[in-house]
């Protein structure tokens, strides 16, 4: 391998001659043509009159939203590489060449970019063309003679790197620039890794939409970013079909979403929506103004709920006990009870969503009279069937028999009336079970209670019985071990007709009703077929770092392989005892150190310390941002709460008194969990400063 700066006047480009320009300036005016090429695209896409197409006004205002849309997915960022790789092919892809035959150049981009007479300048890098730019080795050359990595300074092309894939006399080496790239500083919103994707994260990447993947990865593996790069590669290969059904990214909050959120549209992918569990489930007029105690929440969480919930709406059919009458003109025509009966029992047995039912009832009913009719010498039609369906008595007898129900009400009683509970929990709740689930003083109405997340979750799973929930062509679910079984069921309407990417750590869980295994969590979700891949390749965390948060692993997820990281930075660790009276002050001077390097910094406590730290902030004159906030090159420093730091990254970390972290949760093991999240935020290094003892798991004694 070969490496090539401004500075180092070095040309071994194949394609250089005597007088040609140095290979990097050659380069550096690709890069500029490239620019200009993608400007003109961009003009060209402005330049167009939606009157010289259309006259229907309907047509003429999504034409322009279109319009929109391309025109924000063709700008050029000024601090983005427009690309950042070029292959080299012996031989021109899918060509049936002689052998011996020229082969072909791309240079690999973030997005596709044509000259003015069509010909391609950047491919984009989700094309099969693109491929062996990640997946090509000595060993696995795939027809690449030259691969070429770009450094860049800013959106300054200033170096590159070159392997002769073909050249058996050249040794394989660890990219220069891809290390670079990797332990670039971070300040912002996550970044996408387009340029430094791994051939194990490619090929999950690309793994097809008809089948679900679930993606386990330790701290620095890349699952989110993976997961994300999974969408637009998605997006790219089958559009159309994904811009009928829909995309949705579910993440852990709203600080996290923030974070994620301009990696697609650094891709050119502006159409897939973001949400948390919470959002999903989130009904007009319901508002989340209560908390559950932690028993409480597991009992809603868990997957015997949808059984309770399923016999409550079913105990809403009453049988018929009176037969139907149903006048014509002048004419009665008669349904028995007992006839009614099995209309009703047959579509109970047919286990129908409650409100398909309800709304096949009448037609059904009038289906009976219709043939009553024939049987009597009358030939009515289907507006005749129609009618008696819309008839006082056919809807009296519906009303009666299968009345509406309300989701959000059904779940309301349940948790205030204990006959009710008791009478649909018999058989798969305890008592204890269900005395947990009773609201100690019942609310009055729907409106007026004050619901949890949990809550929610319930009535989200009540409404899909009554009448189905839209289900989208592929979701990605990060952070996925804190979900509890409802949840997961949750998620899984919303994409029975698609596929799922769902991305976790059982590491990492930290809710009561964390994840045991995949296995399970994917049968909530309802894809049990999903494949299960594992990343323990680890990037962004530096091993002494992940070597010292894996102390934890036995205690936390016995039997969990540790993350292997391939950056080793000696001085990225320091674990330091600080005086209990000069804790808070050893932990603001620490963070004044860290802003001596380049990048952000996040400053992680245990949430019953973020007060006092935030006084002490201001008291120095230090800003600070909370979590989600970007930041800026004038605002590097984010206060994190614990309970918020999963899936943030930070070049420099410092962490606040580990035993606090480990004392706010509920349990000795979901303490250790968060504990392990906090300590693998950072990417270039971490000081933990503890005026208490350090845990025994992670002093390991």
């Amino acid at each position: 391998m070969s490496a090539h700066a401004p500075e180092t006047g070095i040309d071994d480009d194949s394609d250089s001659g005597p007088g040609a320009p140095h290979p990097l300036a050659r380069e550096q005016a690709h890069l500029t043509a490239s620019r200009a090429a993608l400007r003109a695209m961009r003009e060209d896409v402005e330049a167009l009159d939606i009157r010289d197409v259309t006259a229907n006004w309907v047509n003429a205002i999504v034409l322009q939203a279109q319009i929109d849309d391309r025109i924000k997915a063709l700008a050029d960022l000024a601090h983005t590489p427009l690309f950042f790789g070029r292959l080299n092919y012996l031989h021109a892809p899918g060509a049936d060449l002689a052998e011996g035959a020229e082969g072909e150049q791309f240079y690999i981009g973030r997005r596709h970019v044509h000259d003015a007479d069509g010909d391609p300048m950047v491919i984009d890098w989700r094309a099969p063309v693109s491929q062996p730019f990640y997946r090509a080795s000595k060993n696995d050359p795939q027809d690449i003679a030259l691969r070429r990595r770009f450094g860049y300074t800013g959106g300054e092309l200033t170096a590159y790197e070159d392997e002769h894939l073909s050249d058996p006399s050249e040794a394989a080496a660890v990219s220069k620039l891809l290390q670079q790239e990797i332990e670039r500083p971070r300040v912002g919103p996550m970044r996408d890794i387009v340029a430094t994707i791994q051939p194990e994260q490619d090929e999950i990447v690309r793994s097809g939409l008809s089948g679900s993947v679930c993606v386990q990865g330790g701290p620095g593996t890349g699952k989110t970013a993976v997961g994300l790069h999974r969408v637009a590669y998605l997006l790219y290969a089958h559009r159309e079909r994904l811009a009928r059904t829909g995309t949705l990214v579910i993440g852990p909050n709203r600080s996290f979403l923030q974070y994620i959120e301009q990696v697609l549209p650094a891709l050119g992918e502006l159409e897939v929506k973001q949400a948390t569990v919470e959002d999903l489930v989130s009904r007009d007029g319901l508002e989340i103004r209560g908390a559950d105690a932690a028993a409480t929440a597991v009992v809603k969480g868990d997957a015997r709920m949808a059984e309770v919930l399923r016999r409550a709406v079913r105990s809403h059919v009453t049988p018929p006990s009176e037969p139907l009458m149903v006048v014509r003109g002048s004419r009665r025509w008669r349904v028995p009870a007992y006839e009614l009966a099995e209309i009703v029992t047959e579509l109970l047995d047919r286990d129908i969503r409650y409100g398909a039912a309800r709304d096949a009832l009448p037609q059904r009913i009038a289906h009976t009279v219709l043939v009553r009719m024939e049987q009597a010498g009358e030939a009515p039609d289907d507006r005749v069937q129609d009618a008696v369906a819309r008839g006082a008595a056919v809807k009296a007898a519906v009303k009666a028999v299968w009345p509406a129900v309300d989701p959000a009400k059904l779940v309301l009683r349940l948790l205030s009336d204990a006959e009710f509970l008791a009478e649909h929990g018999q058989g798969v709740l305890s008592d204890e079970e269900q005395r947990l689930l009773l609201w100690a003083k019942p609310f009055r109405s729907v409106k007026s209670a004050k619901w949890s997340a949990a809550d929610l979750v319930l009535i989200d799973e009540a409404a899909d019985l009554v009448e189905r929930t839209h289900s989208l062509g592929h979701v990605v679910l990060d952070e996925a071990q804190d979900l509890s079984p409802m949840q997961y069921r949750a998620v899984g309407r919303r994409c029975t007709t698609g596929s799922a990417t769902v991305l976790g750590d059982l590491a990492q869980g930290t809710t009561p009703w964390a994840t045991r295994s995949w296995d399970e969590a994917l049968a909530h979700l309802g894809k049990p077929e999903a494949v299960l891949e594992e990343l323990t390749a680890g990037f962004r965390v530096p091993r002494e770092v992940i070597a010292y948060a894996s102390r934890l692993l036995p205690s936390i997820s016995p039997g969990l392989a540790p993350v292997s990281s391939v950056r080793e930075t000696p001085g990225s660790l320091v674990v330091a005892a600080a005086d209990p009276s000069d804790l808070t002050a050893s932990v603001i001077e620490a963070c004044r150190a860290s802003l001596g390097h380049e990048g952000s910094v996040g400053l992680i406590a245990a949430d019953a310390r973020i007060p006092e730290l935030a006084r002490a902030l201001e008291a120095a004159g230090m800003a600070y941002l909370s979590p989600g906030e970007e930041t800026t090159a004038h605002a590097r420093l984010t206060l994190v709460p614990a309970s918020l730091a999963k899936g943030l990254e930070y070049d420099y970390v410092v962490l606040d008194e580990p035993a606090a972290i480990v004392a706010g949760e509920p349990d000795e093991r979901t303490g250790l969990r968060r504990l392990y999240v906090c300590l693998t935020r950072a990417v270039s290094g971490l000081t933990a400063l503890h005026a208490d003892r350090l845990p025994e798991a992670l002093a390991g004694v």
